[in-house]
């Protein structure tokens, strides 16, 4: 039987450490759905077309691998898309406290998706989006941390050279 994940987030901007996730996922289950929240009460840097965009670009040598958006409660666009298993990633305690609370919740919503929780690589265990766009807005450099067309379009959204 196929093994379908989802793995969602704002990815506001994708960053190497949720592609490390990615792939890492795309390598234990058989399909692996990226799902982009649409959240109507924050404000993105980038569109959900955006951030679409600099996934597909992210993804597109697996061939396992989708992107799309959702809205709603997660466990209902998972059983939607006959997905089994939620791919949450954990940095730091402070990460897990908050997953550990959605996964039970979710388990509670439906038995029927599990919640895997997955490391960062050691290297980007630091990284999150919120930082590097703070560092992207303050000139600093973010190479290493996103992908060179994700860097472009930082650059480009803070108009730095």
């Amino acid at each position: 039987m196929e093994t379908r994940a989802v793995y969602p987030g704002s990815f506001d901007p994708v960053t190497n450490g949720h592609i490390d996730l990615i792939q890492r996922s795309a390598a234990l289950f058989d399909q692996v759905i990226v799902a982009i929240l649409r959240n109507t009460e924050k404000t993105p840097l980038f569109t959900v077309e955006e951030r679409t965009e600099m996934l597909e670009e992210a993804v597109r040598d697996l061939k396992n691998v989708s992107v799309t958006s959702f809205a709603g409660l997660l466990v209902d666009f998972a059983l939607q898309n006959q997905a089994s298993v939620i791919v949450r990633g954990i940095r730091a305690i402070s990460d897990y406290e908050y997953e550990l609370q959605m996964a039970l919740m979710n388990r509670r919503l439906s038995n029927k998706v599990e919640t895997v929780f997955m490391l960062p690589a050691e290297s980007y265990s630091f990284l999150s989006s919120k930082l590097v766009k703070e560092i992207a807005q303050l000139g600093g450099s973010i190479r290493g941390f996103v992908p060179a067309d994700v860097e472009k379009r930082l650059r480009d959204k803070f108009r730095i050279e």
